[in-house]
Order: C-alpha cells, then structure tokens, then sequence
C-alpha cells in the first residue's frame, strides 16, 4: 500500500516485486508497474499475494544510520501511542488538513467504545486499552469518520486495511 514515514515511501526503495494472481499465476514487475500514489499501489486494487520484493538500497556510514534509527525511534516514541498495542496510524493524512488535529478538534481525542480508544496521546491512531475487540475498533472508527463529517463537512479514509467482513 506504499507505506511511510519521515519523507520516504516504499515507493523510493521497492525494485521489482514478484506476485501470485487469483489463478495461481506468478508474475514479476518493476517499481514503474507498481502504480505507487500516497497509500495505494497495484496491490491495493487486485487480488495479489505478494512472494518477494528487491528492495535498492542506499549505502551509508553504519554510526550515521544507527543515529538516524535512534532519532526515528524516538520522534515516534514521543509522538505516538507506542505504550499501547494498535495498527499504526488509522486515517490517512487529510487533502489540506491534519487528520489527527481535526479528530482532536472534534472533540474525539480519548472517546472509547469498549477497549478501543482514541489515543490521547495522537488522534490519529485508535489503540487497544487492553481488552478491544474488532467490532470496537471498527465501530469507534465508524464514529469518528462520522462525527468528523458532520462536524467538519470533511471526509476522512483508514489508513489501514480492514480485511474480511466489517
């Protein structure tokens, strides 16, 4: 789905990525093939299972890229709910707003169903306190993406992937 953070998508680093289709055909393509846009690429659309991707990489100082690990680890610690387990960021970033801070705005920060809660800590994830099941993950998003609709007028979409029956 072409993840990522800090400026970098999976798009910058994937070379070619070898496939299953539906009928048990494998398949190999390179990055252009792939259709990359925010969040999305060829296999967001179809029915693909994913074997292998070649990834290119760059060279660097190990001391600089240990560095670097250790900044991101820690941007992300004080930025996100890292005390909770959850599925990343749940919305995707708003066309000209910041999700989380219209979330927040709603009043929606902390709001749970069950044991799943709008993280206090970044609205833009939904966390498990403990004891949330799917069913109160997915309605508690179903209220945010409605209570920031009616509230804003603005529409916002997951980030993650819900598989199977919602």
């Amino acid at each position: 789905m072409n993840a990522g953070a800090y400026g970098m998508e999976m798009k910058d680093i994937i070379f070619s990525t070898k496939y299953m289709d539906e009928n048990g055909n494998m398949e190999e393509i390179d990055s252009l093939k792939h259709e990359f846009e925010y969040r999305k690429s060829i296999f967001s659309e179809e029915k693909y299972i994913i074997l292998e991707s070649t990834l290119k990489l760059k060279k660097g100082k190990k001391q600089e890229i240990e560095n670097k690990i250790k900044e991101y680890q820690s941007s992300r610690k004080e930025k996100q709910p890292t005390n909770f387990p959850s599925a990343g960021s749940t919305f995707k970033r708003g066309d000209g707003f910041i999700t989380s801070k219209v979330i927040d705005e709603c009043g929606l920060k902390g709001k749970k169903i069950g044991g799943a809660e709008v993280s206090q800590k970044h609205a833009g994830f939904i966390v498990n306190t403990g004891s949330a099941t799917s069913k109160d993950i997915l309605e508690l998003i179903n209220l945010v993406k409605a209570q920031v609709l009616e509230k804003t007028g603005k529409k916002i979409e997951l980030e993650i992937e819900v598989v199977g029956e919602e």
